[in-house]
């Protein structure tokens, strides 16, 4: 009798969560379990706008899948079919060619993407917010941007460099925007020739209000407190384009912009339409309260690529958040194990709590069981619940490190952008 192959299509807080679960639970030749995910670590998503700010280094936001999953083998690859029929899925690694790897259960952890729309421009000069190398980027991109408009008098190549638009009025846009907003005002101290006056942020977001999970009352309040700190939100507002940097937005209002941040929404992860698993009207594999795929035998699906109904509210399914996906990932992984040794599966039931977010250093709002928190003690509780969930001792222990070095050493803003032209040098002693 062969071992059973357990295959988890994706490597994020799904993937890794119900990998880890499964080394713990699983006997010795119970099963093998194979990870496939492109990039060879998990990302904390939560803490990007801290690592893109300078708060915390960002390795330590990046969970290694090697390094923690050491009773798995890792494959770094994309996923770009499943064949359930013929329980197979189709590996692309970084190079070489495509090939298919047989299982006898998969679960489906492919996350989401970012949800962009065909505005002119955005592909050319959008910038995402949802990996590590995207926050590093960023980072990088404005802190040169301060370095441009000191440097040059043409004042109207100062107004780009200094004008800074986020579009999405989501957890990651505002999160995002106020670290960056923090920093950047910090770093002007730096500078003789520019001061905070000459910044410009904007946040466009296309409601009617901003951080929907905080609930009306919060939101307003983030939007007084961002604009208290002269950030524009302009709410009921599309950005209809952003050809060579020239941004437009719906309200009539135009300028150019050096710095266009997208993070307006997710979707389902696009590969999931090469599957023949049973999908949703948004893409997302459907699947039923105990995490199997709807009407397939072993398969699993969970997290944001999933459809999962929510049994704390009738007729909704569980809502695309970190909260969801790392307690799915704990039910799924001990389903798995039943499944295999023939036991009764166990439904996932959880009542969302809550909701915190940053709004830089020492400022946040929150709402947990009902209570509504501002300022500091919002921002306190954003930091150690995301903390507590913060996967592995080695990486808790780096990320309060960061956090304490912070309360007597000044945040550094110097830019690493040259990291991403490292050849340009030699190939000028070259000419």
């Amino acid at each position: 009798m062969t071992t059973p192959h357990i295959v988890i299509a994706g490597g994020g807080y799904v993937g890794m969560y119900t990998a880890l679960a499964l080394q713990r639970q699983l006997r010795k030749g119970e099963a093998r379990v194979t990870v496939i995910e492109p990039r060879s670590a998990m990302t904390y998503q939560p803490f990007l706008p801290e690592a893109a700010a300078g708060s915390l280094e960002p390795r330590h936001v990046v969970v290694p899948l090697r390094r923690t999953l050491t009773g798995c083998h890792v494959v770094t690859a994309r996923v770009s079919a499943i064949d359930h029929a013929n329980h197979s899925v189709r590996v692309e690694p970084v190079e070489g060619n495509a090939y298919d790897l047989a299982y006898d259960t998969l679960v489906v952890a492919l996350g989401s993407v970012a949800r962009t729309l065909p505005i002119p421009g955005l592909a050319t000069h959008g910038m995402g917010f949802k990996q590590i190398e995207e926050a590093i980027a960023l980072r990088n991109h404005v802190l040169d941007r301060l370095d441009v408009a000191a440097s040059v008098p043409d004042s109207r190549i100062r107004r780009s460099a200094l004008t800074f638009v986020f579009v999405g009025g989501g957890y990651a846009g505002v999160e995002a925007l106020a670290e960056i907003e923090d920093m950047v005002r910090f770093a002007t101290r730096y500078y003789d020739s520019v001061s905070p006056q000459d910044l410009r942020f904007v946040l466009v977001e296309a409601a009617e209000r901003i951080l929907p999970e905080v609930g009306p009352d919060l939101g307003r309040y983030t939007v007084d407190r961002l604009r208290d700190r002269s950030i524009e939100v302009r709410l009921l507002t599309r950005l209809e384009s952003c050809v060579d940097r020239h941004v437009v937005l719906s309200d009539g209002e135009e300028f150019d912009a050096d710095t266009i941040v997208w993070t307006a929404g997710v979707k389902a992860n696009p590969v999931l339409s090469a599957s023949d698993l049973p999908l949703d009207d948004k893409g997302r594999v459907r699947a039923t309260p105990d995490l199997r795929v709807d009407g397939m035998a072993d398969a699993w699906a969970a997290g944001d690529s999933s459809a999962v109904p929510d049994l704390t509210s009738p007729g909704q399914v569980c809502s695309p958040s970190a909260q969801h996906a790392v307690r799915q990932a704990k039910v799924l992984a001990s389903n798995v194990v039943r499944s295999l040794r023939g036991e009764a599966l166990e439904d996932y039931k959880h009542k969302h709590v809550g909701s915190v977010a940053s709004l830089g250093l020492y400022k946040g709002v929150a709402q947990v069981y009902g209570v509504k928190l501002r300022g500091f003690p919002a921002w306190f509780m954003h930091r150690t619940y995301h903390m507590s969930r913060m996967p592995t001792f080695n990486k808790k222990v780096r990320v309060v490190l960061d956090w304490t070095l912070a309360l007597f050493f000044r945040r550094d803003v110097v830019s690493l952008g040259s990291l991403q032209h490292a050849r340009d040098d030699f190939d000028r002693a070259n000419r």
